[in-house]
Protein backbone atom coordinates (compact mmCIF):
# COMPACT_ATOMS: atom_id res chain seq x y z
CA UNK A 1 0.00 0.00 0.00
CA UNK A 2 1.34 3.03 -0.92
CA UNK A 3 0.88 6.61 0.34
CA UNK A 4 1.76 9.01 -2.62
CA UNK A 5 0.56 12.45 -0.91
CA UNK A 6 2.44 11.56 2.42
CA UNK A 7 5.80 13.45 3.24
CA UNK A 8 7.86 15.01 1.23
CA UNK A 9 11.07 15.25 -0.82
CA UNK A 10 14.67 17.00 0.45
CA UNK A 11 15.19 20.11 -1.44
CA UNK A 12 19.18 19.31 -1.29
CA UNK A 13 19.58 18.45 -5.38
CA UNK A 14 22.19 15.66 -4.16
CA UNK A 15 19.12 14.08 -2.04
CA UNK A 16 15.80 14.66 -3.58
CA UNK A 17 14.82 11.52 -1.06
CA UNK A 18 11.03 11.26 -0.09
CA UNK A 19 10.99 11.81 4.20
CA UNK A 20 7.41 10.97 5.26
CA UNK A 21 8.94 13.55 8.73
CA UNK A 22 9.85 16.25 6.42
CA UNK A 23 11.97 19.16 8.17
CA UNK A 24 11.56 22.89 6.74
CA UNK A 25 14.21 25.18 7.64
CA UNK A 26 13.50 28.76 9.55
CA UNK A 27 15.61 30.80 7.21
CA UNK A 28 15.56 30.23 3.61
CA UNK A 29 11.82 27.94 4.23
CA UNK A 30 13.14 24.93 2.49
CA UNK A 31 12.15 21.51 3.05
CA UNK A 32 14.72 18.93 4.15
CA UNK A 33 15.29 15.33 5.16
CA UNK A 34 16.60 15.12 8.88
CA UNK A 35 20.46 14.64 7.20
CA UNK A 36 20.22 17.81 5.34
CA UNK A 37 18.39 20.43 7.45
CA UNK A 38 21.27 21.91 9.01
CA UNK A 39 22.40 25.30 7.52
CA UNK A 40 25.99 24.07 6.46
CA UNK A 41 24.29 20.61 5.09
CA UNK A 42 22.28 22.24 2.48
CA UNK A 43 24.01 25.35 2.13
CA UNK A 44 21.53 27.97 2.66
CA UNK A 45 22.12 31.73 1.50
CA UNK A 46 19.74 32.57 4.75
CA UNK A 47 21.75 31.61 7.12
CA UNK A 48 23.19 35.03 8.40
CA UNK A 49 20.09 36.02 9.12
CA UNK A 50 19.91 33.31 12.29
CA UNK A 51 23.23 33.31 13.32
CA UNK A 52 23.16 35.93 15.60
CA UNK A 53 26.14 36.07 18.22
CA UNK A 54 25.88 37.53 21.90
CA UNK A 55 28.97 38.69 23.75
CA UNK A 56 29.68 37.28 27.02
CA UNK A 57 31.55 40.01 29.62
CA UNK A 58 34.90 38.07 30.73
CA UNK A 59 34.30 39.42 34.51
CA UNK A 60 31.04 38.28 35.06
CA UNK A 61 30.16 35.72 32.13
CA UNK A 62 26.50 37.34 31.58
CA UNK A 63 25.74 37.63 28.24
CA UNK A 64 25.85 41.59 26.63
CA UNK A 65 23.15 42.05 24.16
CA UNK A 66 24.46 43.60 21.47
CA UNK A 67 22.10 45.88 18.43
CA UNK A 68 22.34 44.78 14.59
CA UNK A 69 25.05 46.48 13.27
CA UNK A 70 26.87 47.58 16.58
CA UNK A 71 31.07 46.64 17.29
CA UNK A 72 30.48 43.83 20.23
CA UNK A 73 33.68 45.40 21.98
CA UNK A 74 32.27 48.93 22.59
CA UNK A 75 29.28 47.32 23.84
CA UNK A 76 30.94 45.05 26.33
CA UNK A 77 32.88 48.09 27.40
CA UNK A 78 30.05 50.12 28.45
CA UNK A 79 28.58 47.00 30.30
CA UNK A 80 31.89 46.81 32.06
CA UNK A 81 31.58 50.63 32.64
CA UNK A 82 27.99 50.75 33.93
CA UNK A 83 26.76 47.75 34.40
CA UNK A 84 29.17 44.50 35.78
CA UNK A 85 29.00 43.19 39.00
CA UNK A 86 32.26 41.62 39.03
CA UNK A 87 34.61 42.62 41.57
CA UNK A 88 37.53 44.96 39.47
CA UNK A 89 35.10 46.13 37.09
CA UNK A 90 33.28 47.73 40.90
CA UNK A 91 36.65 48.43 42.11
CA UNK A 92 37.49 50.09 38.75
CA UNK A 93 34.54 52.33 38.90
CA UNK A 94 35.36 53.83 42.63
CA UNK A 95 38.81 54.46 41.33
CA UNK A 96 38.25 55.89 38.22
CA UNK A 97 35.41 58.15 38.75
CA UNK A 98 35.80 60.99 36.76
CA UNK A 99 34.72 60.57 33.09
CA UNK A 100 35.94 62.52 30.13
CA UNK A 101 33.10 65.08 29.04
CA UNK A 102 34.23 64.88 25.45
CA UNK A 103 32.10 63.51 22.61
CA UNK A 104 33.08 59.98 21.66
CA UNK A 105 35.89 59.56 24.36
CA UNK A 106 34.68 57.01 27.10
CA UNK A 107 37.92 57.21 29.36
CA UNK A 108 38.28 57.82 33.10
CA UNK A 109 40.57 59.67 35.26
CA UNK A 110 41.67 59.42 38.63
CA UNK A 111 41.56 63.33 39.22
CA UNK A 112 39.91 65.81 38.12
CA UNK A 113 41.05 68.07 35.32
CA UNK A 114 38.93 70.57 34.53
CA UNK A 115 39.52 73.14 31.46
CA UNK A 116 40.16 76.98 33.22
CA UNK A 117 37.58 78.50 30.11
CA UNK A 118 34.57 75.96 29.80
CA UNK A 119 34.95 74.44 33.48
CA UNK A 120 34.39 70.59 31.74
CA UNK A 121 36.26 67.52 32.96
CA UNK A 122 38.45 65.76 30.44
CA UNK A 123 40.40 63.61 30.67
CA UNK A 124 44.34 63.51 30.03
CA UNK A 125 44.65 63.67 26.21
CA UNK A 126 41.87 65.75 25.84
CA UNK A 127 43.06 68.50 28.61
CA UNK A 128 44.16 70.86 26.22
CA UNK A 129 41.33 73.18 24.90
CA UNK A 130 42.20 72.87 21.11
CA UNK A 131 42.14 69.26 21.63
CA UNK A 132 38.21 69.30 23.02
CA UNK A 133 37.24 72.29 20.90
CA UNK A 134 36.60 74.72 24.11
CA UNK A 135 33.29 76.55 23.95
CA UNK A 136 35.12 79.36 26.83
CA UNK A 137 36.30 82.66 25.42
CA UNK A 138 39.84 84.05 25.69
CA UNK A 139 43.07 82.50 25.14
CA UNK A 140 44.63 80.16 27.80
CA UNK A 141 47.00 81.63 30.46
CA UNK A 142 48.73 79.72 32.66
CA UNK A 143 49.51 80.21 36.55
CA UNK A 144 53.09 81.73 35.51
CA UNK A 145 51.23 84.58 34.13
CA UNK A 146 48.66 85.49 35.90
CA UNK A 147 51.72 85.59 39.45
CA UNK A 148 53.26 87.55 36.60
CA UNK A 149 50.43 90.12 36.33
CA UNK A 150 49.77 90.06 39.87
CA UNK A 151 53.44 91.16 40.36
CA UNK A 152 53.20 93.67 38.02
CA UNK A 153 50.32 95.55 39.86
CA UNK A 154 51.80 94.82 43.24
CA UNK A 155 55.33 96.78 42.23
CA UNK A 156 53.46 99.36 40.37
CA UNK A 157 51.28 100.48 43.45
CA UNK A 158 54.01 100.24 46.02
CA UNK A 159 56.27 102.45 44.03
CA UNK A 160 53.41 104.92 43.30
CA UNK A 161 52.43 105.31 47.13
CA UNK A 162 56.11 104.95 48.39
CA UNK A 163 58.29 108.12 47.58
CA UNK A 164 62.00 107.78 47.75
CA UNK A 165 63.89 109.72 50.29
CA UNK A 166 66.30 111.66 47.90
CA UNK A 167 62.93 113.17 45.79
CA UNK A 168 62.07 116.13 46.24
CA UNK A 169 58.41 117.06 46.97
CA UNK A 170 56.42 118.29 44.15
CA UNK A 171 54.42 121.51 43.72
CA UNK A 172 50.33 121.58 44.41
CA UNK A 173 50.24 121.49 40.36
CA UNK A 174 52.28 118.45 39.56
CA UNK A 175 50.77 116.72 42.38
CA UNK A 176 47.32 117.29 41.50
CA UNK A 177 48.76 115.93 37.78
CA UNK A 178 50.53 112.92 39.69
CA UNK A 179 46.86 111.96 41.61
CA UNK A 180 45.37 111.92 37.81
CA UNK A 181 47.22 110.09 35.76
CA UNK A 182 48.06 107.39 38.46
CA UNK A 183 45.08 105.34 37.91
CA UNK A 184 45.88 105.18 34.01
CA UNK A 185 49.63 104.30 35.30
CA UNK A 186 48.26 101.52 37.05
CA UNK A 187 45.98 100.00 35.18
CA UNK A 188 48.20 100.20 32.08
CA UNK A 189 50.02 96.76 32.28
CA UNK A 190 46.91 94.94 32.88
CA UNK A 191 45.69 96.38 29.58
CA UNK A 192 48.64 95.74 28.07
CA UNK A 193 48.82 92.15 29.30
CA UNK A 194 44.93 91.60 27.91
CA UNK A 195 45.47 93.11 24.41
CA UNK A 196 45.26 89.76 22.98
CA UNK A 197 49.05 88.83 23.66
CA UNK A 198 49.50 84.96 24.37
CA UNK A 199 50.73 83.74 26.89
CA UNK A 200 54.64 83.71 26.53
CA UNK A 201 54.78 87.73 25.91
CA UNK A 202 52.25 88.44 28.14
CA UNK A 203 54.94 86.97 30.35
CA UNK A 204 58.11 88.69 29.06
CA UNK A 205 55.92 91.89 29.24
CA UNK A 206 54.73 91.50 32.82
CA UNK A 207 58.52 90.69 33.87
CA UNK A 208 60.09 94.11 32.00
CA UNK A 209 56.91 96.05 33.55
CA UNK A 210 58.31 94.81 36.72
CA UNK A 211 61.63 95.43 36.56
CA UNK A 212 61.01 98.69 35.01
CA UNK A 213 58.82 100.01 38.08
CA UNK A 214 61.16 98.62 40.43
CA UNK A 215 63.95 101.16 39.45
CA UNK A 216 64.23 104.19 42.00
CA UNK A 217 63.57 107.61 39.57
CA UNK A 218 66.32 110.10 39.85
CA UNK A 219 64.65 113.45 40.58
CA UNK A 220 65.47 116.46 38.14
CA UNK A 221 67.20 119.70 39.76
CA UNK A 222 65.65 122.83 38.80
CA UNK A 223 67.98 125.40 38.02
CA UNK A 224 68.53 128.63 40.00
CA UNK A 225 67.31 131.26 38.53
Amino acid sequence: MEFPDLGAHCSEPSCQRLDFLPLKCDACSGIFCADHVAYAQHHCGSAYEKDIQVPVCPLCNVPVPVARGEPPDRAVGEHIDGDCRSDPAQQKRKIFTNKCERSGCRQREMMKLTCDHCGRNFCIKHRHPLDHDCSGEGHPTSRAGLAAISRAQSLASSTKTIPSPNQTLPSSTSASRATTQSPSRTASPVIALQNGLSEDEALQRALELSLAEAKPQVPRLRAAA
